[in-house]
């Protein structure tokens, strides 16, 4: 009976619990650091997961989604009662009423939160159609998370999409959605924080207290189209819930340094007609300013016929011989990540072959499905259909990788798909294209990674993802807007992305659309830009004009500079993402994260361990004012220890402000630098390899740093000789020591 669903204890061992009511099941399994709750119609088909895998191996065709397999168990103390049970482990008290499945979360003896008073969840159509989580909120709780959205970093009081689109030249400020499908987010209340996981691939939507209603008490809300809802509760810190959520989805994966390094992009070199005369006066221009890129980012121009983009199309009268012309960047220290795209224009020359194989979505007479898509009208591959995922392999290997092409740049992937009769494959098991879209974006990169050479480290960009996507791609904010106001709210949303999980991204600095960015805000997201994992300038602007180094001929030499401090900095940032694809922590990250009384809106930001970022995001203004938390040691700028309020001049010409962390070891310049602190110990680690070998042992290339300091001595010990110089920088004026 609707709004009386009395659920009854049918199944149970030490830390799985099952429910029925009239044909639902609820489930609960409980974990080390987390609570999975499930509630499903019994004979419902659980399409498989692609995002959580705790153990980093993800079979071919998903993971069960009940599964277990690689997660820790506990088993709780229990107490049922006739109407209600209650679960107890450590400091967590889990209160269940068994009329509508009514869960309550204590931590302390303290109520953390509870799900919404008469009905919290759509058995019966009660709240609408799809599943739906409808829970308590308090008036200022703050709320993190959710992937790539726009506006500030704590999004209460404020309501999402959760769904992808191409937003090209989004508002930062207010865009919703763009291109991440992350049902995740952190909430710190008056009692603690918490985090929700909810394991879904459909549209949906979360409102974080916009929606008020007279009967009931205040609350947020869940919805999606799913008729099945399995969600996982996280308890700890902010920090701590992180990592758990990053561990269950699985660590990041490690891409090659020449990724780290500066990568050049533009729209207008490959739609030019000229296209490699355009590419290889890049290499030109950047030896003549002292420039030294890692990569290229190829856009779609180069697969034109007229003006549309046919994927694996090479348009020979633009690049006569590709093959040559990636030779010829790898000489000069460059590799290329090429544009694909995963809709076929119904005129591609091999459409017909790919719908002769039934290897498109389709519709419900089992045709192609057709979409809009770059000026024309194609199909979408269906990468749940084995034979299609391996048809966009062996593209990916005899159209790029055979011609030395060994990155992909797996773009536009969002599959914008509102058709409910659009069907896939779904590994044998047909299901609604709309109810799993991004995942197609995840599968299309895992296809052209497998096409990727063995003997070299794989290396994949996603714009769509997923969670678990990090797992084997990175990723960037998209399609921005060029003007101050999205700078600095690219900036919130980098916050949030890291709060979200994904650590490994960048954007494309100086703005991708819009009119060419003017001199103080180009230098301004460079200066910017030189912290974050990707640093890529890429852009489409008005005018035709390129975001290139020399964009501004009169500011080369502040450019340069700039570009010179990022190349000192590389070894660092890409070790900061080799400890986060270890530690599952995040790369950049708000200044809250370590010290939970920061503003979780401050400008300043963490970039690795070790370091402290403070950019100017304001037209006009030349001064960078910052009050440095309390440090052990306090902090350095530079050989100079310095603490508390720091007012500091910053024009466009100089050098971004920022400050190394007293206890810790920052590789700078080929220098590792040890910033003592005032007493105690840390420690360190720090991965000195090729950058580019696969990474089967990382541990056997890691070097170990231990810092002791006391009142009279610094002593620095390793666990080999480093390939790098160490240079000590101690405030505090004491003796020191280096062992190897």
């Amino acid at each position: 009976m609707k709004f009386n669903h009395i659920f009854q204890l049918t199944n149970h061992n030490d830390n799985t619990y099952i429910f029925e009511c009239d044909g639902k099941t609820a489930r609960l399994d409980f974990t080390e650091n987390m609570v999975r709750v499930a509630l499903y119609p019994t004979d419902a088909y659980l399409f498989p997961t692609f995002s959580i895998c705790p153990d980093g191996n993800m079979p071919e065709n998903g993971r069960e989604r009940l599964s277990l397999d690689g997660i820790s168990l506990i088993k709780p103390e229990v107490q049922d009662n006739k109407d209600n049970i209650d679960f107890f482990k450590d400091d967590l008290h889990l209160h269940l009423e068994k009329k509508n499945f009514q869960l309550a979360w204590y931590q302390k003896n303290k109520l953390l939160f509870k799900d919404r008073d008469y009905i919290a969840y759509n058995f019966e159509k009660e709240l609408g159609n799809g599943s739906c989580h409808y829970i308590t909120r308090e008036e200022d709780e703050k709320i993190y998370g959710l992937g790539d959205k726009t506006g500030k970093v704590n999004k209460n009081k404020r309501s999402f999409r959760l769904g992808t689109g191409d937003a090209m030249g989004f508002d930062a400020r207010s865009s919703d959605p763009l291109y991440k499908h992350i049902p995740f987010y952190m909430c710190q209340n008056s009692i603690g924080s918490y985090g929700i996981y909810y394991d879904t691939y459909s549209d949906g939507a979360f409102d974080f207290g916009r929606e008020i209603n007279n009967y009931y008490a205040p609350f947020k809300s869940f919805r999606c189209e799913d008729n099945i809802l399995v969600y996982y509760v996280f308890f700890g810190t902010i920090s701590q819930i992180l990592n758990h959520f990053v561990t269950l989805r699985g660590k990041d994966f490690m891409p090659p340094k020449c990724t780290f390094q500066y990568c050049g992009s533009t729209m207008a070199y490959t739609d030019a007609p000229d296209a490699e005369k355009q590419l290889l006066h890049f290499i030109d221009l950047c030896h003549k300013y002292d420039i030294h890129p890692g990569g290229f980012y190829l856009s779609s121009g180069y697969t034109q016929i007229g003006d549309k983009r046919y994927v694996f199309h090479w348009n020979t009268d633009k690049i006569p011989d590709p093959k040559a012309l990636s030779d010829t960047f790898r000489k000069n220290g460059i590799e290329f990540l090429p544009n694909i795209k995963p809709c076929f224009l119904n005129d591609h020359p091999l459409y017909k072959e790919i719908a002769e194989h039934g290897w498109f979505l389709k519709d419900k007479d089992g045709n192609p499905a057709l979409f809009p898509f770059w000026g024309g009208i194609g199909s979408y591959l269906d990468f749940t259909n084995p034979g299609a995922a391996a048809f966009w392999t062996d593209c990916v290997r005899t159209s790029l990788v055979d011609k030395g092409y060994l990155s992909t740049w797996n773009d536009n992937n969002e599959y914008d798909i509102q058709d409910e009769e659009v069907i896939a494959c779904g590994f044998g098991h047909p299901i609604k294209a709309k109810r799993i879209k991004p995942l197609f974006s995840y599968l299309m990169t895992r296809a052209s990674l497998k096409a990727q050479k063995e003997n070299t480290r794989k290396n994949a960009v996603s714009r769509c993802g997923i969670a678990g996507t990090s797992r084997i791609a990175s990723t960037w904010t998209g399609d921005n807007r060029t003007s101050f106001d999205d700078f600095r709210y690219n900036h919130k949303m980098a916050m949030t992305m890291s709060l979200s999980g994904i650590y490994n991204f960048g954007q494309d600095i100086g703005g991708f659309a819009g009119p060419r960015p003017g001199k103080e805000l180009f230098l301004r997201w460079i200066q910017y830009g030189i912290f974050t994992p990707r640093f890529v300038l890429h852009s489409w602007n008005d005018d035709k004009s390129s975001n290139m180094p020399w964009l501004y001929e009169d500011e080369i030499p502040t450019v340069q500079r700039l570009f010179h401090l990022r190349e000192k900095l590389t070894d660092y940032i890409y070790n900061e993402v080799y400890r986060s694809t270890r530690d599952g922590n995040p790369v950049i990250y708000p200044l809250f994260l370590k010290y939970p009384e920061a503003d979780p809106e401050s400008d300043v930001f963490f970039c690795g361990d070790g370091m402290l970022a403070c950019p100017v995001f304001d037209q006009g203004k030349e001064k960078v004012e910052v009050d440095l938390p309390e440090n052990n040691g306090n902090w350095y700028q530079g050989e100079n220890m310095v603490s508390g309020h720091i007012a500091e001049t910053c024009t466009i010409h100089d050098n971004p402000v920022f400050f190394f962390k007293g206890g810790s070891v920052v590789l700078f310049d080929n220098t590792y630098l040890v910033f003592a602190e005032e007493s105690g110990s840390f420690e360190e680690t720090y991965l000195e390899d090729d950058g580019i070998s696969p990474l089967v042992h990382p541990e056997e290339n890691e070097i170990h740093f231990t810092v002791t300091c006391d009142h009279e001595k610094i002593t620095v010990e390793t666990d080999k000789k480093p390939k790098y110089p160490i240079r000590i920088i101690d405030g505090f004026h004491r003796v020191s020591e280096i062992h190897h």
